[in-house]
């Protein structure tokens, strides 16, 4: 799949509670991200370069440079100025004079040519006698769409003062409504289910929510472009052959990290028993449990260098035991787990009776099929520090996929060991009643305060750019909430069975009985929230305050 270049304007204006943004919400017939709300933008087309004479400021090697481009960078700018034009009705443009248009200029009575294609950028401004300062816009952010959408992009976000004087107004095709709205606001409305945000929305509201004025925020912008990320295929090995990752494969973002030169040393497989050194004082060992819930198998992970703490010690395999022995040489001062999963915990019982260490973590929730042979020494809070060789770790307590989840973030290097609260690959199973979606969802925001530059999870790969992981688990979340939610008002009163029978009809009808589980779980989630009521199997529609 081509991914296109793309270009996206947010737009500020300040009041006396703080800035506001411009959001608009596309079509529910969009193929892609439909219902969301966006910040104007779109793809860069072939006629973005003849803007060029008509713009006023850095030219397009000075842009392309700040935006690590070998060439094109204006031409993302100009397309951020057009499709602002098209989507939301302001055109960041001056006149000969230095004035910024107003909303009685005539150039808008060309806005429908524009967005048609009649005419060009570099036409309107020729018809009009306009200049585009680009100096206004200062370059935020950027965003490539993760494998999965039906559509990729690479999508570069700027910033500027919205132009007093014009009226922000929806085009009624491709976008269906707008509004001014704080951050802050924004985001608590995406997190209570009651405005649906996109990964790069999420991220760039977030930035924005720091800033008390558009001043501020632009000199933060100018002084702080953002860094380039890997986007070339990476060299790695696999069943003794080189191979080249594409960016997106599972193994990239481990072999960018391991081999930052590009030497080709990695592995772009996880094989059991083979150790990888990972971080500082830091290796994996993965299980020998490979399966549809376990992928390559569960991932041990050993902190040390004469003195070892084990995460995770996995299933009480012999062969998984005795390897974790002749790594460690038996100097084990300590085990934590993430939970009691039968694939995670069993282990921690054996090298106890080994080596007499330590044991951390949460025991199985009473009546529950997890590990009761489990008990630990220590039951660590949320916030405790617990030492290692390999650095200070901190307990986040993070339920969801089970009620005694706990995540430990290894502080120095920002590097959290996830357990099957971050997977790669596949989404948590959430599974009631141990399992809950609202304190899944609630953990995953609160993982997002914390200092992180690289997920290891119990499965699969290390993960970077943690916060757009988290935002892509997020609204993923959401958006089959707002699907069940939709489907429960149309059915309202209804069983379980009817409202995963429409909410899931994107997936296999053999799979609805598992389907069922996570929308048990979004369902009593809603009715946490307020928003639905079960009676006598029957689930029920419930509007919020202030809505239909």
């Amino acid at each position: 799949m081509d991914i296109r270049p793309a270009a996206t304007l947010v737009l500020t204006r300040d009041t006396a509670e703080g800035p506001e943004v411009l959001l608009l919400q596309r079509s529910w017939n969009a193929a892609f991200l439909p219902g969301y709300f966006v910040f104007p933008g779109g793809a860069v087309d072939e006629h973005e370069p003849g803007g060029r004479a008509h713009a006023l400021g850095p030219d397009d090697a000075e842009i392309s440079q700040i935006m690590s481009l070998d060439e094109g960078g204006a031409d993302y700018m100009l397309a951020a100025v057009r499709e602002c034009f098209e989507e939301a009705g302001i055109l960041l443009a001056v006149d000969r004079r230095g004035r910024l248009i107003d909303a009685d200029h005539p150039v808008h009575g060309d806005r429908q040519a524009l967005f048609e294609g009649r005419l060009s950028l570099a036409d309107l401004c020729r018809r009009h006698d306009l200049i585009l300062p680009l100096d206004r816009l200062a370059y935020l952010s950027h965003w490539v769409t993760p494998p999965g959408p039906p559509r990729r992009f690479d999508t570069r976000f700027f910033v500027a003062r919205a132009p007093e004087g014009q009226i922000a107004s929806h085009d009624g095709v491709e976008t269906i409504d707008h509004l001014w709205i704080r951050p802050t606001e924004a985001l608590a409305q995406h997190r209570e289910g009651h405005r649906l945000l996109g990964l790069p929305t999420l991220r760039t509201l977030r930035l924005l929510s720091d800033f008390d004025s558009t001043e501020a925020l632009l000199r933060y912008a100018h002084a702080h472009p953002p860094e380039a990320h890997p986007n070339q295929p990476w060299p790695a090995r696999k069943q003794g052959r080189p191979v080249l990752l594409e960016p997106g494969a599972p193994a990239y973002d481990e072999a960018v990290k391991l081999d930052p030169e590009g030497e080709g040393s990695t592995r772009a497989e996880i094989l059991p028993g083979e150790p990888v050194a990972i971080a500082a004082g830091v290796l994996r060992l993965t299980a020998p449990n490979p399966g549809l819930m376990t992928g390559p198998g569960t991932n041990t992970y050993l902190l040390g260098h004469d003195r070892f703490t084990v995460l995770d010690p996995g299933p009480d395999d012999p062969t998984h035991v005795a390897r974790i022995l002749e790594l460690t040489g038996g100097v084990i001062d300590q085990v934590l787990v993430t939970h009691t999963h039968r694939d995670h915990s069993p282990a921690a019982a054996t090298l106890k009776a080994r080596t007499g260490c330590r044991l951390f973590g949460w025991p199985a929730p009473p009546g529950s099929a997890q590990d009761t042979r489990f008990r630990p020494d220590d039951q660590p809070g949320h916030g405790d520090l617990i030492a290692t060789e390999a650095g200070i770790l901190k307990v986040l307590h993070t339920p969801g996929h089970a009620s005694n989840h706990l995540c430990y973030l290894l502080l120095e290097q920002g590097l959290l060991f996830s357990g099957d609260h971050v997977m790669q690959g596949s989404t948590v199973v959430i599974n009631p009643p141990d399992g809950d979606m609202k304190a899944y969802l609630d953990s995953l925001y609160d993982l997002l305060a914390e200092p992180l530059r690289t997920l290891a999870p119990a499965h699969g790969f290390l993960m970077a750019q943690p916060e757009s992981v988290i935002d892509f688990l997020i609204s993923h979340r959401l958006s089959r909430e707002h699907k069940i939610a939709r489907a429960l008002a149309a059915l309202s009163p209804a069983p379980l069975e009817a409202v995963t029978a429409q909410a899931y009809d994107d997936v296999p009808a053999a799979i609805h009985g598992l389907a069922a589980r996570s929308a048990l779980a979004h369902l009593l989630k809603l009715q946490a929230d307020g928003r639905a009521r079960e009676v006598d199997g029957l689930w029920q529609h419930l509007a919020p305050a202030g809505r239909p």
